[in-house]
């Protein structure tokens, strides 16, 4: 018998207001001179290693991490990879991580139906305008695989409101907690402020640094996100990335990325699993620039992150 699941407001909280201190690389990476300096070329090179203005919100700075996997530990280097920055869409992923988590615990199953209601219907149009799939409208029937996907592939606001009632705010800050990501909670749903039960409608907006969003695929490469299962279950998401407008664009058509994108005013970001032949590194990159600027230089960047991964075999 099917289980019908209505998105609800999960008032429960937990340690929402994490204190921001600067984080750190995981204790088993090593820090690599050789592609520190490369990536600081890279990037003054493409003239973002500046302040840049942010609107409101003030000012901002790049953040920006990259991870070496073709051998032993994991050697990496980084441009302000430890700011905390406005992640746009990428935090999906972490909304994502708590609902596999969830269905491995046997709280609901991954073909379960689900019922989506106000507020969490947000999207008006589809982002992707060459996906088939219809835009999610209220009363829409569809399971809870079909709701991971559609927040993943095709970054669908409604379908990530629902993900994050699903597993409850609390539950995937804990498992961010785990890993020792404090400061990257996912603090808010994809709609405005007034349609969020306290302590959401007062909550500070969502960030996350680099580094944390290094790690986090790391640990999928790994198959340490949670569990075996959770982590090839979010590389199959990953793998299925309809923009490739950002960093994909400075990729050989031979390189498979596993990624996640975001983009919304003065945000533009991606965050990904790169593998080849030649090269297979993890990078994350946090842009404060809108995306019709930041599109050429984040298919520069990637082009040039490539063509020296690739050769340091």
């Amino acid at each position: 018998m099917r289980l019908m699941l209505a998105c609800s407001f999960l008032l429960g909280m937990a340690s929402l207001s994490q204190a921001q201190s600067r984080p750190a690389a995981p204790g088993d990476w090593r820090h690599d001179r050789e592609l520190a300096r490369a990536l600081a070329d890279i990037v003054r090179d493409l003239r973002i290693d500046s302040v840049f203005g942010v609107g409101d919100d003030g000012t901002e700075t790049i953040s920006l991490a990259v991870v070496d996997l073709r051998a032993g530990a994991p050697r990496w280097a980084g441009v302000n990879a430890d700011n905390f920055i406005y992640p746009a869409s990428v935090y999906k992923m972490y909304a994502a991580m708590g609902a596999l988590a969830a269905i491995e615990a046997g709280r609901f199953g991954l073909y379960d139906a689900y019922v989506l209601s106000a507020p969490n219907v947000r999207d008006g149009r589809s982002e992707i305008a060459h996906d088939p799939r219809p835009v999610l409208r209220e009363g829409d029937t569809v399971t809870v695989d079909y709701l991971l996907d559609l927040a993943i592939t095709r970054s669908d606001n409604s379908a990530a409101n629902c993900v994050i009632d699903l597993a409850g705010r609390p539950f995937i800050d804990s498992l961010m907690h785990r890993y020792g990501w404090q400061g990257s909670e996912v603090t808010r749903k994809f709609l405005s402020r007034r349609f969020e039960p306290p302590p959401y409608d007062t909550i500070r907006g969502t960030e996350t640094s680099a580094l944390h969003a290094a790690d986090f695929m790391v640990r999928i490469e790994q198959n340490r996100l949670v569990s075996h299962w959770v982590s090839l279950r979010l590389r199959s998401y990953l793998g299925r990335q309809l923009d490739t407008s950002k960093l994909a664009a400075g990729l050989p058509a031979s390189a498979m990325f596993y990624h996640k994108t975001g983009w919304y005013s003065f945000w533009t970001n991606d965050v990904g699993i790169v593998e080849d032949d030649g090269a297979h590194y993890v990078i994350a990159c946090f842009l404060p620039i809108p995306e019709e600027r930041a599109l050429p230089i984040m298919r520069e960047l990637s082009r040039r992150v490539y063509a020296f991964m690739a050769r340091r075999r």
